[in-house]
């Protein structure tokens, strides 16, 4: 994907945000450290050109270290802190910029759920690429990308790595 069709691809999923949502007045958008992030914030940009009201946006930070399971810990590592946003029935939608086999997205819902009960938890992906591992399924899709077990979807977004695009590659063997 080029910087472009990322940008009209986020428009898209803000306009099915709204429209699923009947608005956003009790909606926020919960942002998955790191490039899930920059994606909430452009995402709440969006809707706010839109509807015209404030879209609340939170950052909450799981830290999955996949090559250290056996000597970090047997679960992501979560970093709490204040969300910033009042989750007691309110709509949460988790966004983040791949969903592959679920955990990252489990782990970030066992955090949410340490700051209250939402009245729902929805989920919001620029690439889904398959091959769960969890029954997690997103409610907002901005492309469903089919991988073989050899490849990985690069997203590449301007505040984190300082270009705008999104790549498909082949895993390399160490």
């Amino acid at each position: 994907m080029s910087a472009a069709e990322i940008d009209r691809t986020l428009m898209r999923l803000a306009h099915e945000i709204v429209e699923r949502n009947s608005g956003i007045d009790q909606v926020a958008l919960v942002g998955i450290r790191r490039r899930g992030v920059p994606l909430a914030e452009r995402l709440a940009a969006r809707i706010e050109q839109t509807v015209k009201k404030k879209v609340l946006v939170a950052t909450i930070d799981v830290t999955l270290y996949r090559d250290d399971l056996s000597t970090v810990a047997p679960q992501p590592v979560v970093k709490t802190k204040d969300l910033g946003v009042a989750v007691d029935g309110r709509t949460l939608i988790l966004v983040d910029d791949v969903l592959y086999t679920g955990r990252t997205i489990r782990a970030s819902m066992n955090a949410l759920f340490s700051y209250g009960r939402p009245a729902r938890v929805h989920l919001c992906v620029l690439i889904d690429r398959g091959w769960r591992e969890l029954p997690i399924e997103a409610n907002y899709v901005g492309r469903n990308v089919q991988t073989a077990a050899n490849e990985i979807i690069e997203v590449r977004l301007q505040e984190v790595d300082s270009e705008e695009r999104v790549l498909l590659v082949e895993k390399v063997d160490d």
